[in-house]
């Protein structure tokens, strides 16, 4: 009876604890988006949604997140897979291991800071060109942080996410004895780029489909990282969405509301759409 029992006082938790407070907060943000509360309420209305879903500076804000969102997440997963491939064993254990682990003790605005000092035209990086005589002046160093194409952003996000993503490929790489089937492969003939290419990476990738894509929401999602690194126009969505609602035009907050939903709807149907595990990543290992 306790073994019954167990599980769905569990799920009850979990349902309280966890969807519970996601599903209010979302409720609260519908209501203000359609009207139905907050200061300025005049009651039921589309109105701020006709103007988030026609707002091209939020679709531009979408598309702008979602791409470094997905370049972040391939830039760090060549060097993860790179890494895990060359020093598997010393990832495991060594001193390498301390330098794997130790950007992840680093909180996102940190990290910003961190680029920021690095990448700035008046940063260490620039510093050091105008030393070697690279280049005539500080000035003459390229933008970097607070530019159109995010490398800044793109920097920070890199080295945040992929000493997790080496760890992960190093565990995926060990716990499927992928040494065995590489052995396998070319025992059967085939070159070492091919068994990478039909037999590594598939099931690396295979293993770490879900947690890929996660990551390229929670780069999309980060509001830090952007809000230091990032310039007004384009603006990733979070940053977009927090300046609307916590400005001083109390106008613009059902709009911010509105925004935040419409995100949250894209959101999960990106899930939907590419984030499906497919039933041999469901099956458990024994």
């Amino acid at each position: 009876m306790k073994l019954k029992v167990y599980p769905i006082f569990i799920k009850l938790l979990f349902w309280l604890l966890i969807v519970l407070f996601v599903l209010a907060g979302l409720g609260y943000a519908l209501s203000y988006s359609l009207g139905l509360i907050g200061l300025l309420s005049k009651g039921f209305t589309f109105e701020y949604w006709q103007k988030a879903l026609t707002s091209q500076s939020l679709w531009a804000s979408f598309l702008y997140s979602l791409s470094i969102g997905f370049v972040s997440v391939f830039i760090s997963l060549c060097f993860a897979v790179s890494m895990a491939l060359s020093w598997n064993k010393s990832i495991q254990k060594g001193r390498l291991s301390y330098f794997i682990f130790l950007p992840l003790c680093f909180p996102a605005t940190v990290m910003a800071f961190v680029v920021l000092q690095w990448l700035s035209p008046s940063g260490w990086f620039s510093r050091m060109a105008f030393e070697l005589g690279f280049i005539n002046s500080l000035n003459a160093f390229p933008n970097l942080v607070r530019d159109f194409y995010g490398i800044g952003i793109i920097v920070c996000s890199v080295l945040l996410i992929t000493p997790f993503f080496t760890i992960l490929m190093s565990n995926i790489y060990r716990n499927e004895n992928l040494l065995h089937l590489e052995n396998l492969s070319k025992t059967f003939g085939a070159s070492t780029a091919k068994t990478l290419k039909r037999v590594t990476l598939p099931i690396l990738f295979q293993k770490s489909k879900m947690t890929l894509l996660l990551f390229v929401i929670f780069v999309m999602g980060s509001y830090e990282v952007p809000l230091i690194l990032g310039r007004q126009y384009p603006q990733m969505v979070s940053v977009a969405i927090v300046q609307k609602i916590q400005k001083f035009n109390l106008n613009d907050i059902p709009l911010g509301f509105a925004m935040s939903v419409l995100y949250v709807i894209l959101v999960v149907l990106i899930l939907m759409l590419l984030g499906k595990p497919s039933r041999k990543y469901l099956k458990p290992n024994f």
